[in-house]
């Protein structure tokens, strides 16, 4: 089976365009090595899928002959995403609250006095 067409079923990715995609910018790799979406894959290898700032790391199992529903997936792969990768996504989560929200516009004359008040107060000495 492709590559595209088995992330296609096994539910990575909503449609099968978007795997193409995926595979041909290299966020997917077959056993360390980037791949074409053309790329025949077998049970047992190991893939990895880089995908919303998390590499996904999952072995094949089983191969589908059409997408499968959502409860059946682990039929088909086995998921040994280390539990790191979860955690780096909470992080950078929290480190973007830190920040304005997008949309907010440019710092109002409080928030800039608010700052040059803050830059102030370093440097006295």
């Amino acid at each position: 089976m492709r590559i595209d067409k088995y992330l296609w079923c096994t539910r990575y990715y909503k449609t099968r365009s978007i795997a193409t995609e995926a595979c041909k910018k290299g966020h997917v790799k077959l056993d360390g090595a980037n791949v074409k979406p053309s790329k025949e894959v077998f049970n047992g290898e190991k893939l990895t899928i880089r995908k919303n700032q998390i590499n996904y790391e999952m072995i094949v199992l089983d191969l589908p002959k059409n997408r499968v529903g959502a409860k059946l997936v682990d039929l088909y792969r086995k998921d040994v995403t280390p539990q790191e990768a979860f955690e780096n996504q909470e992080l950078l989560k929290y480190s973007k609250d830190y920040y304005r929200k997008k949309g907010t516009g440019r710092p109002t004359k409080k928030d800039r006095r608010d700052i040059d008040n803050y830059n102030d107060e370093d440097f006295d000495f």
